[in-house]
C-alpha cells in the first residue's frame, strides 16, 4: 500500500518542463487531466510554425490548456497585450502559472468558454488548437464571435485535425469570406482567414 501512496504522491506533483518554441525557451508546468501535460502537442506546435505576428500585435489564444501557444505570442509580440481564454478553471491556474514563471507582463489568462467573458476586446491574432469533439455548433460560434472581435485585416489561424479540413474551409469562406490552408501535415490542417477591412 505504501508503493501506491507514493506513486499517487508522484502524480499530484506538477509536471515541468522546457521547451524551445519559435526560437524562445519556454518553462511549462501543467497536471494530469489537462491536455498534453507532459509535452508540447503535435498541432500546436505545427501552428506555431505558421502565424506571422506584429511585435506590437494583440492576441487573444482559445482553449489556451496551460498556455503554450499565448505564451509563446506574448514573447513574440512583447508590445502586444495577449488574452489567453479556457472553460477550465485548472487550465486556467495553470496557464497564469506559466505567465508568471515566464516573466510576461503582457499576458493574461482568464476563465470563459470561447468568447462569453471576453467582452468588446478586439484583436489583431486570435489562435485555437480546436478540439476535434467541441462540436459544429461551438465551431460556428467561436468563428463568427472571431469575427466580431478582430480588428480590420486581424487574422484568425487554427488547426485542426484533418477530419475537420472541409468543414473548416467551407465555414470560414461562408463566415470571413476567404480561407488560406497553410499546412496540412500527416495528422492537423492549419488553416487561417482574414477579416477583410
Amino acid at each position: 500500500m505504501a508503493d501506491i501512496q507514493t506513486y499517487l504522491d508522484t502524480l499530484r506533483q506538477d509536471i515541468a518542463f522546457d521547451v524551445r518554441l519559435r526560437d524562445k525557451e519556454l518553462r511549462f508546468r501543467s497536471t494530469w487531466g489537462l491536455f498534453s501535460p507532459r509535452e508540447i502537442d503535435e498541432g500546436t506546435r505545427l501552428l506555431l510554425d505558421y502565424i506571422d505576428i506584429a511585435e506590437d500585435a494583440d492576441s487573444l489564444d482559445i482553449g489556451c490548456g496551460y498556455g503554450p501557444l499565448g505564451i509563446t505570442l506574448a514573447k513574440l509580440a512583447p508590445k502586444g497585450q495577449h488574452l489567453l481564454v479556457d472553460k477550465d478553471f485548472v487550465a486556467i491556474d495553470y496557464a497564469n502559472k506559466n505567465i508568471k514563471e515566464n516573466r510576461l507582463d503582457n499576458a493574461r489568462a482568464m476563465l470563459s468558454n470561447a468568447f462569453d467573458q471576453v467582452g468588446e476586446r478586439k484583436f489583431d491574432v486570435i489562435v485555437s488548437n480546436i478540439p476535434a469533439k467541441v462540436g459544429k455548433e461551438m465551431l460556428l460560434l467561436i468563428l463568427y464571435d472571431a469575427l466580431a472581435h478582430l480588428n480590420p485585416g486581424g487574422e484568425l489561424y487554427v488547426v485542426t485535425i484533418n477530419g475537420l479540413r472541409k468543414f473548416m474551409k467551407r465555414h470560414f469562406e461562408e463566415v470571413f469570406g476567404n480561407y488560406k490552408k497553410l499546412k496540412q501535415g500527416t495528422n492537423y490542417t492549419v488553416a487561417r482567414a482574414i477579416k477583410e477591412a
